[in-house]
């Protein structure tokens, strides 16, 4: 069988969800939400850089509902709590990177009339339209479960961390580089804060490992430095004056025991012109303190036939791996018990056999 999927925005992650469904052995794009008024009426391939697949973009919420699909993939830059709820009233399950993998980080800033927490709010949706949310994505999400995976080498884990560690020039979201307090001077009072919540989904991911590996959080800490950019700078797509914040290097600390014991860290670099510059590894380290010790990569390469010197295609990459583990867990998440479920709640899978590519 084929589940049938909603695609929830057509964004960077969206076009590459979409693209992604269309060759999917397991699922068939059904419907479309538009966020933006003009893309209303178009059509979702000619939205995603397609051939016209015969599907319109729609904002008609109920519409989309009455298909009865199985799943939203539900990708919009920001979430909507009460958009959501209406989604898992309807019996539709739902996977998302919007900003959740536990809900911790939205419990703590989102503010409902009703003074419940969001998940809460959630929860009770899921149970009255019996159905499910999973929320993962490439970080938070499965750089997280790769680190996890890792441990299964150890006798015990004293300390793991996980270290996103990119150039993120090649991902063209002002808005998205805004919120975090790129393009303001390093001195600006707002920094910090806007840094704090701006990455502060990646607290969901330290509860969720603290699950998966069966310890309890005591406190989650913060820490961060920032680097100024040490000329003007044109990216093509956005420019950052000289002294204005241009990389960071972000700790979200777990605390067991009285001491640190999970950490994920964030190094991103906006082109090199910085100071301080931090080293980037393009991609994903895992490491591992306990017995044995242990450190593990994950690396990002543009396909064969394909170079480095195309951005574009990086940016591509960038919301494939993004957009992937939410598609390839749908299936398990359509036959899961109603509810809010993590990535230890999940078998780990990718891809089925008959979608191999030679």
């Amino acid at each position: 069988m084929k589940y049938r999927v909603i695609e929830w925005t057509t964004g960077g992650v969206g076009q590459a969800s979409v693209v992604a469904m269309l060759n999917h052995p397991e699922l068939e794009l059904v419907g479309v939400y538009a966020h933006s008024p003009e893309k209303v009426g178009q059509d979702a391939g000619t939205l995603c850089g397609l051939a016209p697949i015969g599907i319109k973009a729609t904002n008609d919420i109920d519409a989309l509902l009455a298909l009865k699909a199985d799943c939203v993939n539900y990708v919009p830059l920001w979430p909507d709590i009460d958009h959501l709820c209406r989604i898992l009233e309807s019996g539709t399950n739902v996977v998302t990177a919007a900003s959740w993998i536990t809900g911790h980080k939205l419990d703590k800033e989102y503010k409902h009339p009703s003074g419940k927490k969001a998940t809460q709010l959630i929860e009770e949706a899921c149970q009255r339209g019996q159905s499910t949310i999973y929320g993962s994505g490439m970080s938070p999400g499965l750089a997280n479960v790769l680190g996890l995976v890792s441990t299964a080498a150890c006798t015990h884990v004293d300390h793991i961390t996980v270290t996103e560690s990119v150039d993120v020039s090649s991902h063209h979201s002002v808005e998205t580089w805004k919120s975090v307090g790129y393009g303001l001077p390093v001195d600006h009072p707002d920094v910090p804060k806007l840094i704090k919540t701006g990455t502060s989904v990646f607290v969901d991911a330290l509860y969720m490992m603290a699950d998966a590996l069966g310890v309890e959080l005591e406190d989650v800490r913060f820490e961060n430095e920032v680097g100024g950019a040490t000329e003007d700078t044109d990216f093509g797509w956005w420019q950052i004056k000289k002294g204005c914040v241009a990389a960071q290097f972000t700790r979200w600390i777990g605390i067991v025991g009285g001491k640190p014991m999970i950490e994920q860290h964030l190094v991103y670099q906006m082109g090199f012109n910085t100071k301080p510059c931090w080293k980037v590894e393009h991609g994903y380290v895992v490491a591992i303190k306990g017995y044995p010790d242990i450190k593990t990569k994950f690396s990002i390469f543009p396909p064969r036939g394909l170079t480095a010197k195309d951005p574009k295609e990086y940016q591509r990459i960038g919301m494939t791996l993004t957009g992937l583990p939410l598609l390839n867990a749908i299936g398990e998440v359509c036959k899961a018990k109603p509810g809010i479920l993590t990535s230890p709640d999940l078998p780990v899978r990718g891809i089925t056999a008959s979608a191999r590519r030679e």
